[in-house]
């Protein structure tokens, strides 16, 4: 994971969205705007109006009628899958059947068996697959990953973080409804834990065991525009203890729901020194940037390690730095076709993220300790 060349011209990849919700119209369509590498010929909606209109923004030349109709459109070299959750496995398997290589948000699925089931398919069906987990991608981690390994810290010996946001409090807009049922696997832990450990195991290393605490505190959700409420089981916080490789030590506590001074910290010891990210924001809006510091001794104040410029293969943009993360993992897609290299994190990165979610619930529930499947180098 080190840092990658700047990306240069190959063949354009010609996209078809299914789904254009929110997080689409703030991440997705922006970052393929700005990169050259990408196309969007083709866009489905359940509203066929939110279709026309991305069409006419950003020129699609496709509005497609149904799901099936984008999938087989010549046109299409890439599908992206930006429905919630639950939706996932219906258009990344229509995508498959199809023969087109396939992109879909995270979490893939709302089921660990269903998003296996889509792995093999993927397989069967020679297609590239790609999850949405692109803060592993992100420069200021990628930089991180090659710190320890080159020796920055030493031995790792313990690694600790800490993510709150704001968002996930018992108000809720009506956007985020759809998170509120448990059986959607769309909580402040499977979206935010699932983003944030798998950034932070692309450059630690994943843990061999773990002992977890998974919570709930808010009991009902009310919807703000609406007034609308619902009886709340999906958690909002989890503290998780666990052993990585060469018996290094780790501790996560995820928060949601978070008032005030919410944002990442992660601090990691080595035997020769030490290093902290942190960032102000969970999300990543405009400003929202990463700081590494550093120190290798004793008892020494840490130091702004700046990323170098090497690290960053993106073109000039003002997009905030969530964004930006997102454009990473497109980049990497990009650079992957282009020189045949497996760079953008797939859907067996999401089963194995998947599986961890599940065995720290599954400890918090019995009070076992779980010993996890042997990490992969």
């Amino acid at each position: 994971m080190t840092s990658q060349s700047s990306t240069a011209p190959g063949p354009t990849i010609r996209v078809g969205l299914i789904g254009v919700g929110n997080w689409a119209k703030h991440g997705h369509l922006r970052v393929l705007k700005l990169l050259h590498q990408y196309e969007i010929t083709a866009v489905y909606s359940q509203r066929l109006s939110v279709s026309a209109d991305i069409a006419r923004e950003y020129g699609v030349k496709h509005v497609m009628q149904s799901v099936d109709d984008l999938v087989n459109h010549p046109d299409v070299d890439l599908v992206i899958v930006l429905t919630t959750a639950p939706q996932h496995a219906d258009g990344v398997r229509a995508a498959i059947a199809a023969g087109k290589n396939v992109y879909c948000e995270w979490p893939l699925t709302h089921d660990v068996n269903i998003s296996k089931e889509l792995v093999d398919l993927a397989h069967a069906a020679n297609v590239r697959h790609i999850v949405g987990l692109q803060r592993r991608l992100a420069p200021h981690n990628r930089y991180v990953h090659d710190l320890i390994q080159q020796g920055y810290i030493g031995k790792l010996r313990s690694v600790r973080i800490h993510v709150s946001m704001n968002y996930f409090q018992p108000s809720r807009s009506i956007a985020l409804r759809w998170t509120v049922p448990p059986e959607n696997f769309s909580s402040v832990i499977a979206i935010y834990a699932g983003h944030f450990l798998d950034m932070l195991f692309a450059s630690t290393g994943w843990p061999n065991e773990l002992s977890a605490l998974v919570v709930n505190q808010f009991k009902e959700v009310t919807i703000i525009e609406t007034g609308e409420k619902l009886p709340n089981s999906t958690p909002d916080q989890m503290v998780l203890t666990g052993r990585l490789a060469d018996e290094a030590v780790l501790t996560v506590h995820i928060e949601g729901g978070k008032r005030n001074g919410s944002g990442v910290q992660i601090d990691i010891t080595g035997t020769e020194g030490d290093l902290r990210i942190t960032n102000r924001s969970a999300f990543g809006g405009a400003g929202d940037n990463y700081k590494v510091e550093g120190a290798r001794g004793d008892n020494l104040p840490l130091q702004v390690l700046p990323v170098p410029d090497a690290y960053n293969q993106l073109p000039p943009s003002e997009l905030p730095s969530s964004v930006l993360e997102l454009a990473e993992l497109y980049a990497a897609y990009s650079n992957d076709v282009r020189d045949g290299t497996k760079t953008a994190p797939d859907f067996s990165d999401a089963v194995r993220m998947h599986e961890l979610i599940n065995a720290a619930v599954t400890s918090s529930e019995t009070g076992r300790h779980i010993v996890l499947a042997a990490s992969e180098s």
